[in-house]
């Protein structure tokens, strides 16, 4: 049978009131009747129900039962229980944190001398454990940010430009547009144009050349051919070559002028770096040719400082050049002096190594008016010469003169190549751009890339595709 402990403390307070009764009567007692006494009050305890576990033991004199233990002897262990039982009811009952000893009839909650009601409610089978118990749930780590995608730049590129000419007669296209309509799908899809524009852009008629003489060109178009270049996707344009200056400074000053105005950026002042942004990206570009106006490539440690301030103020840096000697005849690239007419047109190879040493990330050459072998050297690619792109009415499309290409080099934020892609393109009669179906400058481009750089470590398929070494 179980007894509540409530009930047991409200008894053990009564208890201490009787007890002090007991007291005063004890001391008139003999040991041997005290004894007695304290046997009786005993067995009243276990008769309650007082346990020894649901009380604070306090230490208790033994002394005054000294004299009971020398008389009664074998009795001694009723003078210790009869001593337990007198610190239960003489000492303040306080009850101790011990869990109950549960029936197999589950005892009803435990109750408070002030509780106004009792509930005979078993317990519940598994009892929900108090808030301040509960473990705290481990709060997950967030989830790891992912990393951020790697930027890549793609470049696309083309080499001459001279999209007619109407000095000293007309040869302009009716409708310019269509210079570009069979070819605009290949300049679309990159994050930046390049080509090197090989005319003038100007109303001046000082032409700063002797056009009667054999095989001398002066060319011009009118500041209205900015724009649809504009149009037609073209982002930067180079003016470092040997048609800049063909209506002198003024002729010059305006066809930067007019470049800038139809939103685009001109390559080639001397001693200036240009700069562009995309994708957060800062691309920093340099003109080179051989002409004393302008950055020289027969100069190679300006060259090489003005390189180095550009890798200083961007992330990535392009160098442009017109160089090399011209026609079918010099298609192959050798690291030695080129000559065109007995004028020194400088060492290609050399020039270009220099500039990725001083910084360069990517080198597009142009000049020989055919394409070049290709080099990556130190990660970096080279293309010695893109060759024509469009020369309406001026430039010759003789033999391998009329392959040409639209180059896409695909950089890392760093400038690193990591591929690219020959769009391979075949100039008509006329000097109108058209794609080619026979891929003829991709198979040009790899023969004199594996017989003029048989170490480089550039790969080169079939379909025009630029491939690292795996």
């Amino acid at each position: 049978m179980f007894i509540n402990r409530s009930v047991i403390i409200t008894l053990v307070h009564q208890s201490q009131k009787c007890w002090r009764g007991f007291q005063t009567l004890s001391a008139e007692l003999t040991v041997g009747n005290r004894i007695l006494l304290r046997l009786l009050i005993c067995t009243a305890s276990f008769v309650v129900g007082v346990g020894y576990g649901d009380r604070q033991e306090f230490p208790v004199s033994l002394e005054p039962l000294s004299t009971a233990k020398a008389e009664v002897g074998n009795g001694l262990q009723l003078v210790n229980l009869a001593t337990r039982l007198e610190f239960a009811l003489t000492a303040p009952t306080v009850i101790a944190n011990v869990e109950p000893e549960w029936s197999e009839t589950p005892p009803s909650p435990e109750l408070t001398p002030d509780s106004p009601t009792t509930s005979t409610d078993p317990p519940p089978t598994n009892p929900e454990p108090s808030p301040e118990y509960l473990e705290p749930t481990p709060e997950e780590p967030p989830a790891p940010e992912p990393p951020p995608e790697p930027v890549t730049i793609r470049i696309r590129a083309v080499g001459d430009i001279v999209p007619g000419s109407n000095y000293p007669n007309n040869h302009l296209h009716p409708n310019p547009r269509e210079l570009f309509t069979a070819i605009q799908p290949f300049l679309e899809g990159g994050d930046i144009l390049f080509g090197n524009f090989e005319s003038t852009m100007t109303r001046s008629n000082a032409a700063a050349k002797d056009v009667r003489r054999p095989n001398v060109f002066a060319f011009r178009n009118p500041p209205e051919y900015a724009p649809l270049l504009q149009q037609m996707g073209f982002d930067v344009l180079s003016v470092a070559n040997n048609h800049a200056y063909d209506f002198g400074q003024q002729g010059f000053i305006d066809t930067v002028a007019n470049i800038e105005a139809a939103g685009m950026t001109a390559v080639g002042v001397k001693d200036k770096v240009a700069y562009t942004e995309v994708k957060g990206v800062r691309i920093g570009w340099i003109g080179f040719s051989t002409s004393p106006n302008q950055n020289s490539i027969l100069a190679l440690g300006s060259a090489a400082s003005l390189v180095r301030q550009a890798e200083a103020n961007a992330d990535i840096v392009v160098v442009s050049f017109h160089g090399g000697a011209e026609g079918t005849g010099a298609a192959h690239t050798r690291n030695q002096t080129e000559y065109f007419f007995g004028e020194n047109r400088g060492n290609l190879v050399a020039f270009s190594r220099q500039m990725v040493a001083a910084g360069a990330d990517l080198v597009l050459g142009h000049g020989p008016h055919i394409p070049r072998a290709m080099e990556l050297y130190q990660g970096r690619l080279i293309a010695y010469s893109l060759g024509n792109f469009v020369g309406y009415r001026t430039l010759s499309t003789q033999g391998a003169l009329a392959y040409s290409l639209v180059l896409e080099a695909e950089l890392d934020d760093q400038g690193n190549f990591q591929r690219g892609q020959i769009y391979p393109v075949l100039i008509a009669r006329g000097g109108i751009p058209q794609r080619s179906t026979r891929s003829e400058s991709i198979a040009l481009i790899r023969r004199l890339t594996a017989s003029d750089f048989p170490q480089t470590p550039l790969v080169i398929t079939p379909d025009g595709r630029l491939q690292r070494p795996q």
